[in-house]
């Protein structure tokens, strides 16, 4: 079904503090790939790391009604106060925030389906490697719904979860595990956790398995994102 005409979307992610104009290219990129896959659409991106990125998205906006897809992997403190928060101050009037990244069903199948994949290729174990947080159990409790998901579903024989912001840390985790594991970054994007933080604790680990792509980086994701935006009515 093709949506009415001047539609509008903001991609919004977290971004990087430290180095926000990286992650501002990779969601624009990731923007265009959306709408790709939607007529009639405009796809903005903006990440929260970078001040002046959401006002620019809201003006170029043009009072239109927003459906905001936030591309954060749970559904906590930033997607629930700080976001709306953010788009209020930066003159959004008219938005509609849909579900997290990493609670839409799709991309848990998803997830699901890069775990089979990866026990097809010869892997007995997997460690889904996530953010975490000292100061929400909402990360956690969805990435730890995610490793049930996918024991349930596949046929690996072990699978764990490790954290960057909490306990289990990843590389705790990671040191029991063989060299037929595989390491899944419960991630959205690839950022500094996954470029540095994740293969120094697993090289901290000596985890002499295989660390692969972060869920956000599969191809089949711009189309399940293009998906969840047209459903919204």
């Amino acid at each position: 079904m093709t949506p009415p005409a001047g539609r509008v979307a903001l991609i919004v992610a977290h971004g990087q503090p430290s180095d926000p104009a990286p992650p501002e290219v990779e969601i624009a990129a990731l923007a265009g790939r959306v709408a790709a896959h939607l007529r009639g659409w405009r796809v903005l991106s903006a990440t929260l790391a970078c001040e002046p990125a959401l006002r620019q998205a809201v003006q170029d906006a043009g009072g239109c009604h927003m459906v905001v897809y936030p591309l954060f992997m749970a559904d906590g403190w930033f997607t629930q106060t700080h976001l709306p928060e953010r788009l209020a101050a930066a003159g959004a009037s008219a938005v509609t925030v849909l579900a997290p990244f990493g609670l839409d069903p799709a991309v848990q199948d998803l997830t699901v389906d890069l775990a089979r994949r990866a026990a097809a290729k010869g892997a007995t174990e997997l460690l889904l490697a996530a953010h975490g947080s000292f100061r929400s159990p909402a990360p956690a409790a969805v990435a730890r719904a995610m490793a049930a998901k996918i024991t349930a579903e596949t046929r690996l024989a072990r699978v764990e979860t490790g954290f960057i912001d909490q306990e289990p840390r990843i590389a705790e985790v990671a040191r029991d595990l063989g060299a037929q594991a595989v390491c899944l970054p419960f991630f959205a994007a690839r950022g500094g956790h996954v470029i540095d933080d994740l293969p120094q604790a697993l090289g901290e680990a000596g985890f002499a398995g295989a660390l692969l792509d972060p869920v956000g980086l599969d191809p089949r994701v711009p189309a399940l994102i293009a998906a969840a935006l047209g459903a919204s009515g």
